[in-house]
């Protein structure tokens, strides 16, 4: 099955990180490096331009293999990088697929994730058959858990103390979820195309 390499939206383009996105990544994470941190511990082994190749290297390896499909949130009018998402924790079997998400501490609030995530929850269900979709986040990240919400993804429950948190100590994490029944109530996942608020 054929993944896409690109997804466009009234204002963000999705696509696959290149090698020559390393300058711009690595700028991304240092204005961002405090407003991150707490919530992806990945960011501090990002310190140099060698360091951001070679995560992007990494993340482009994953992509091959189909094991991790991470794509950078690129402004679509300007080629801005304004953060990262993507599909995580893919299983082809069962058709289950996580969204993750990020965005640059200049970018935020403006409505870009939810954007994102929007076009990678139709890209799931409706060109990859998922027959579940997740998303993650600790507790105490309200910003991540309102696009969840505002999106229609429903709160399952609390995973205690199953992922790393600050300073590598276990943290909770709520599990957000749609299955395909779920999506013929969502408004902006219906054909027409409409868009979440």
């Amino acid at each position: 099955m054929a993944i896409p390499t690109e997804l466009s939206g009234p204002r963000v383009l999705l696509r696959p990180f290149r090698p020559q996105d390393a300058a711009a990544f690595l700028e991304a994470i240092e204005e961002s490096r405090a407003h991150l941190e707490p919530w992806l511990p990945w960011v501090q082994s990002v310190r140099s331009l060698v360091d951001a190749r070679a995560d992007l290297a990494k993340v482009r390896s994953r992509w091959r293999a189909r094991v991790d499909l991470t794509m950078g949130i690129f402004h679509r009018e300007t080629g801005h990088l304004l953060g990262g998402s993507g599909m995580h924790r893919i299983d082809w079997t069962l058709r289950m697929f996580e969204i993750g998400y990020w965005i640059r501490a200049a970018e935020e609030g403006r409505g870009y994730v939810t954007e994102a995530v929007q076009l990678l929850t139709r890209l799931a269900f409706e060109e990859l058959q998922a027959a579940r979709v997740e998303i993650r986040m600790d507790p105490r990240n309200l910003r991540s858990r309102r696009v969840a919400s505002r999106l229609g993804f429903v709160l399952e429950g609390t995973l205690r103390r199953c992922a790393a948190g600050p300073g590598g100590r276990p943290a909770d994490r709520h599990v957000f979820a749609l299955i395909p029944e779920d999506c013929a109530a969502l408004a902006w996942m219906a054909p027409s195309g409409g868009r979440a608020g």
